[in-house]
């Protein structure tokens, strides 16, 4: 006579908790950032060239507006994909919210030029480079900060899973083992095994 073992148990806390946490990819603040450089720079320097190449056959400023929306697009798929390793593609919320935060660095950038102009009436070629490049700095490592945390911010490293439906994330709970003689019979289920 065999004794068979009881099915095995697991506690359902929520969408998706049944399932084991699959190992991240999503690359270390380090990485990501010099893989954001990277990028970055890669397609500043391909843009850099392309828009007098495109101003030969329209107006500078237009050519120069056309580069920058195509180089935002491009490099926010950059950002997805190998940047913040998220295994997809951005997305229409993803790059509205890139775009907003090109914009500020955008912004942050002008208003340092501006400042230095209000400062010193006619400063050097070395001074407001020395300014635009500082205030760059300052606006990229903001830019990439917000990108990390926020555009793509990985659900399981700010305890939330993402919900299966495509809707918002579903909290997650940190549940201790306890045996399954105290968990409630509700919330216990047996575990299917995989057909052998």
């Amino acid at each position: 006579m065999s004794v068979q073992e009881p099915p095995r148990t697991e506690v359902a806390t929520g969408a998706g908790a049944a399932a084991p946490a699959a190992a991240s990819t999503t690359p270390g603040p380090l990485a990501s950032f010099v893989r954001f450089v990277v990028c970055g720079g890669g397609v500043g320097l391909l843009s850099g060239a392309a828009v007098p190449l495109l101003a030969a056959l329209m107006p500078w400023a237009l050519a120069n507006a056309a580069i920058t929306v195509a180089s935002t697009l491009l490099c926010t798929e950059l950002h997805a994909l190998f940047t913040f390793g998220t295994g997809r593609r951005a997305g229409w919320r993803r790059h509205m919210q890139s775009a907003g935060s090109a914009t500020v660095a955008y912004g942050t950038t002008c208003a340092a030029v501006f400042v230095l102009y209000a400062v010193q009436s006619s400063p050097g070629l070395v001074t407001q480079q020395a300014v635009y490049l500082g205030a760059s700095a300052l606006a990229g490592t903001g830019r990439f900060l917000v990108l990390r945390l926020f555009v793509f911010a990985d659900p399981a490293r700010h305890g939330t899973a993402a919900d299966p439906r495509g809707g918002a994330p579903a909290p997650t709970a940190l549940v201790p083992a306890v045996p399954t003689a105290l968990v409630p019979a509700v919330r216990v289920r047996p575990v299917l095994a995989p057909a052998c």
